[in-house]
């Protein structure tokens, strides 16, 4: 394992959702006829409605962080969710209830620790994401166990390795954005995630 690497980069580097789309057509678009599209109201995966024709991974706006997140889901999704609108997951907008937000922390802690990863192979700031807002008292939810279950997931997969799909993701960011590294250079800290 080489020394760690802090891959954070300041915001006006020339990160762009383009840059991250151009990507990932290079790994995904031919191999799994997929393609990241930006400019939506909300984040959605659309399988392909016939054989041979492209799905569509959109992500919000043009949301670096959004996009990053959507193409983490898409990386970790199995054949059987490939197939389904948004994976197969259930949303619920905000105003979720206490027992809605732990199920939401027990599917996204996955994708938000692969997201982490790739933030670090752009050199971008990762942020964990409740996407719950409005929980009814006006308080924020407490992060900390979810924190913890990213932080934990980020190690596993450095201990254990990526797979396939994520890891060649990972490796063309860091060729992109010229952060070259592999993920056992990556040092991960809990207090990043605060």
């Amino acid at each position: 394992m080489g020394a760690p690497v802090n891959m954070t980069v300041p915001a006006d580097t020339g990160l762009s959702s383009e840059r991250l789309e151009r990507v990932f057509a290079s790994c995904f678009a031919d191999q799994l006829h997929t393609r990241l599209q930006g400019g939506a109201d909300e984040p959605l995966y659309q399988p392909a409605l016939q054989q041979g024709d492209t799905h569509v991974l959109y992500y919000r706006a043009d949301y670096f962080a959004s996009a990053l997140h959507e193409v983490a889901h898409r990386c970790i999704a199995g054949a059987a969710r490939r197939r389904q609108v948004d994976f197969g997951y259930w949303y619920a907008p905000d105003g979720r209830s206490r027992d809605q937000q732990q199920a939401f922390a027990a599917v996204e802690s996955k994708p938000q620790a692969l997201e982490w990863y790739f933030a670090k192979a752009c050199g971008y700031r990762f942020r964990v994401s409740v996407d719950n807002l409005d929980i009814g008292s006006g308080e924020l939810p407490d992060l900390s166990n979810f924190r913890r279950q990213i932080y934990q997931q980020a190690l596993c997969w450095q201990r254990e390795g990526l797979a396939s799909r994520a890891e060649a993701f990972f490796h063309s960011l860091c060729r992109e954005f010229d952060t070259p590294a592999t993920p056992d250079d990556l040092h991960f800290m809990l207090a990043e995630l605060d």
